[in-house]
């Protein structure tokens, strides 16, 4: 029989039907100067953007990032784009509220701070020390390099809003969380 699911209390081991085709699509994460955040994203962690999105009546704009396969087809009609965005998986989507970036003292909650709540966000690297070497290049602020704690073989940065990445090489992994 094909693996399905683990069996933990609460888990149903069937998907139901109305659920069947659902795909986790995006994450959200607020940024104060899209700028910044967009050279992180692009710049230092691979990504493209698919697509903004602005609402001026609401006074805000959404960027939806991705990592894309090379030679990956992204229709370039906006209407087919939009659609193929919004039918992947594994998208980023940053929201920048206008304004943020020309205020000194405004910050994002974290999840990470008292009252904690959200964690972080996740990116699989083929070669961990490769990409440790790439974050201390470009002086990226780590919160825990993988050689640090309990926890071996993870590490994690923060992205300029200050949210935590984590940053795994997934084959070194097989063992994890196994005494």
């Amino acid at each position: 029989m094909a693996f399905t699911t683990e069996s933990h209390p609460g888990v149903h081991a069937d998907v139901p039907a109305a659920a069947r085709g659902f795909v986790f699509n995006h994450s959200m994460l607020r940024v104060k100067d899209p700028a910044v955040s967009l050279g992180f994203y692009t710049g230092v962690m691979g990504m493209r953007v698919l697509r903004k999105l602005d609402f001026p009546e609401m006074k805000f704009s959404l960027y939806f990032l991705a990592k894309l396969e090379e030679g990956a087809a992204v229709p370039d009609d906006v209407a087919a784009r939009t659609r193929w965005t919004f039918g992947r998986e594994g998208v980023l989507e940053l929201t920048h509220n206008w304004g943020t970036e020309s205020d000194p003292a405004f910050r994002y909650h974290d999840g990470n701070a008292q009252p904690q709540g959200f964690g972080h966000i996740c990116f699989s690297v083929p070669d961990l020390k490769a990409a440790v070497d790439w974050f201390d290049e470009n002086q990226v602020p780590f919160v825990k390099r993988p050689e640090q704690g309990r926890m071996k073989d993870v590490a994690f940065i923060k992205d300029p809003d200050g949210y935590w990445i984590e940053i795994v090489q997934a084959d070194l992994l097989g063992q994890l969380g196994q005494s």
